[in-house]
């Protein structure tokens, strides 16, 4: 008897098993025969809505065609600096970038991916300047209280959920998500880019010291609190321990440095009122982030506060709704940026129920209106983002929020301002920026981060507000991660 027979002879296989071998050899060659004749298409529809961890062999075959130039075809084109959507255009992407934009008719490689888009709109993926990716998808209670791993694992799925709304860049405003972000680069699983800041430094009962009363009096790091052993927040009371706080921020790779400078809605224990870190408190900070190329966005909302933060040097201002005109006149002096979120304590607002905070969010989305009108008033270079916070059944309203801006924006410029406008923004981390390529716009050289969809943002943008529905791809650095054409 030859070896081969006896090999065979010796295997345990019953005729079930040979059957079972035999059917899933079958489904592997058909599934590898119908990539070839539909793409990506038919890899992303056959895979969807798995758990990630059991995406790994669909994802390499999705990540397979980035190996083939991609040509959109019959597409209405919104590059993201404003202009009207064009028709008559193809775009070429080969690996993870842009390579042209080509007249419809013009000569394209033979061995491209020819994607015809339908007549649907392109546009840049959206881009999130204020989103906390480790906090976001939990409600306050299990931040504060769950083990790190579990911050991770829900930190995780909402990665991938946003980027399936469409999101393909965000810049983390405070938390660890340097692992997050690490782990998403590497492929391991999926998400949008992260411009991470790291953990919030706050003074002692500054806006991100989340301790209990109980909790006081701190005399050494040994009795920190788990939000900062967890790299949440940081509390730095003087010149040398900010100093520490941001360059161990640095240290661990933030793209941008965030300083709380102001009372804020969310935390118990400093009024909304109050001016937080001294000036050379302050200065000490921008100081240790200039010093690595980058620069320092500050939490606040109150004129004097906004006026304390640009004499130190800060770059952006997050929130700032309660901004004076003297405060805004200040900020075009300095070519301050100005990142406002939608705060307008509506139906897509985070919820509180202490009458406190019930009150000061009332305040604020009043200085939410006001403050749209004057940063158009002056000019102001301003982003937009979120800041959904501890606020799990509200993250799938990200899309509207920007929607509704509409009252106070055309629709094209408040597209704009959440493509090519967020990604200027994101420019001044310098030398520091983990993504140094052209964002937010579709332009030869541009990541190939984009989205194809229904509607027509001359009239409005509303269409963003349910990306399930009228989002049919989504595309991160070149690889198809939704595709429903």
């Amino acid at each position: 008897m030859n070896q081969a027979k006896k090999s065979q002879l010796n295997k345990k296989d019953h005729p079930k098993d040979l059957f079972s071998q035999y059917i899933n050899e079958r489904a592997h060659s058909d599934l590898r025969r119908r990539l070839l004749l539909g793409g990506a298409a038919f890899a992303a529809t056959a895979f969807a809505g798995l758990n990630p961890l059991r995406r790994t062999w669909a994802d390499s075959l999705l990540k397979s065609t980035a190996d083939r130039p991609i040509v959109l075809t019959n597409l209405k084109l919104f590059d993201g600096t404003g202009s009207a959507p064009q028709k008559g255009l193809q775009v070429l992407i080969v690996g993870n970038k842009v390579q042209d934009i080509l007249e419809q008719d013009a000569d394209t490689p033979e061995q491209a991916h020819v994607i015809d888009c339908a007549g649907k709109l392109l546009m840049p993926g959206l881009i999130d300047m204020h989103w906390h990716s480790m906090l976001a998808g939990l409600n306050q209670t299990r931040a504060l209280t769950s083990p790190i791993g579990y911050l991770y694992y829900t930190a995780a799925a909402e990665a991938e959920r946003t980027l399936m709304r469409g999101f393909t860049t965000i810049r983390d405003a405070g938390g660890p998500s340097f692992a997050l972000k690490s782990a998403i680069d590497e492929g391991l699983i999926s998400g949008p880019r992260i411009y991470p800041s790291g953990a919030m430094i706050t003074q002692t009962s500054g806006h991100g010291d989340f301790r209990f009363i109980n909790e006081l009096p701190r005399d050494s790091w040994a009795n920190t609190s788990f939000i900062e052993r967890a790299g949440v927040a940081m509390i730095a009371d003087g010149r040398a321990e900010v100093l520490r706080r941001v360059r161990e921020q640095l240290m661990q790779g933030a793209s941008q440095i965030k300083m709380l400078a102001g009372g804020g809605v969310a935390s118990l224990y400093d009024p909304l009122n109050s001016v937080q870190f001294t000036e050379d408190e302050l200065t000490a900070a921008v100081q240790a982030a200039e010093d690595y190329d980058t620069y320092v966005m500050t939490h606040v909302y109150m004129p004097k506060g906004i006026q304390r933060a640009i004499r130190s040097g800060v770059q952006c201002i997050e929130h700032g709704q309660l901004a004076d005109e003297e405060s805004v006149k200040m900020m075009q002096d300095h070519g301050v940026w100005w990142s406002l979120q939608p705060f307008l304590q509506d139906k897509d607002s985070n919820e509180y129920v202490n009458p406190v905070q019930i009150a000061d969010q009332k305040r604020v989305a009043e200085g939410t209106v006001r403050a749209y009108e004057l940063a158009q008033k002056y000019d102001i270079n301003t982003g937009w983002g979120t800041d959904i916070l501890f606020n799990p059944k509200k993250t799938s309203t990200q899309g509207a929020q920007l929607a509704k801006l509409t009252r106070f924006y055309d629709p094209l410029v408040l597209l704009r301002q959440a493509t090519a406008q967020n990604a200027r923004m994101l420019a001044l981390s310098r030398t520091r920026n983990p993504y140094p390529g052209l964002l937010g716009e579709i332009a030869p050289g541009a990541y190939a981060d984009l989205i194809i969809a229904d509607g027509d943002p001359t009239k409005d943008i509303d269409f963003v507000s349910d990306p399930e529905k009228n989002f049919h791809i989504i595309m991160k650095d070149g690889v198809i991660y939704k595709n429903t054409l």
